[in-house]
């Protein structure tokens, strides 16, 4: 399974969505721009995306929610490494009663990782990033400046999150 992800004006993607009502695309709303989201096993309908594949994850990614998306640089020496020691970790996050879904994305053709989560609004993610286990387990992997494995990122970390509009 890929996602594959393009960013534009709000007014741009909404056309895209439109125009490709039979793909199972979601737009989300950040701060200043917005991204269509494209999962599927097949190539995407965007022109020129960035190409992730999920190599974990759990629920429906839907139109609806809070979405957060961890950007992690990783050296290419470093990738066994993260995706290992992250993985370890997931238990916690895939049982947590209010995550809607969860993605871990490997970049095709880039560095940059993508740790995915949805939930139903911003609340609960500060529930979760506010957990013992996030703070001891997860925040050490991909926040950089509490890393304890700062050898395999290439750059700083940085988190974007987006709202997603319910379906019309």
């Amino acid at each position: 399974m890929y996602i594959y992800l393009t960013s534009g004006t709000a007014d741009y993607m909404e056309k895209l969505v439109e125009k490709y009502t039979k793909e199972n695309l979601l737009i989300l709303h950040g701060n200043g721009n917005s991204v269509l989201l494209h999962e599927s096993e097949k190539k995407s309908v965007f022109a020129m995306p960035r190409k992730f594949e999920v190599i974990d994850g759990v629920g429906d990614l839907q139109q609806k929610g809070f979405f957060v998306f961890h950007n992690i640089p990783v050296t290419e020496e470093g990738r066994p490494i993260f995706e290992k020691q992250f993985l370890e970790q997931t238990a916690s996050l895939k049982s947590d009663s209010s995550l809607i879904a969860y993605r871990f994305l490997r970049p095709v053709k880039a560095e940059t990782y993508i740790i995915l989560t949805q939930w139903p609004g911003p609340a609960s993610f500060e529930v979760w990033k506010n957990s013992s286990h996030y703070k001891n387990n997860i925040a050490p992997l991909i926040e950089e400046s509490t890393s304890t494995v700062q050898a395999i990122f290439h750059a700083t970390a940085y988190t974007t999150t987006y709202s997603a509009p319910p379906k019309k």
